[in-house]
């Protein structure tokens, strides 16, 4: 699901008051912390995810990987942390403009 420009806003908005739910640590994306990523967009549907990697390019290579396995889409990214959405098929809860 590709967001748009308006619904992208939308979800930043949204996730102001949000404070990161997983945190990837020097260890990297274990299955337990997929595992763990995988169960909090289904039940809220968007996340944050701190990741604790040094590098920049690994940082960010690792945050793509986490949207490209979980089918996510990222929303926003500051620093070491990135905001995920996912639509959740059978109880969507956030909804879209």
């Amino acid at each position: 699901m590709a967001l748009d420009k308006a619904q992208k806003r939308f979800l930043r908005g949204l996730t102001h008051h949000l404070n990161p739910v997983v945190m990837v640590a020097e260890r990297g994306l274990a299955a337990s912390v997929m595992k763990e990523i995988e169960g909090a967009l289904a039940h809220h549907e968007l996340i944050k995810v701190r990741v604790s990697a040094e590098d920049r390019a690994a940082r960010d290579a690792l945050m793509q990987r986490i949207a490209r396995d979980t089918g996510s889409e990222i929303v926003h990214r500051i620093g070491h942390v990135v905001s995920l959405f996912r639509r959740n098929p059978e109880a969507p809860k956030i909804e879209l403009p």
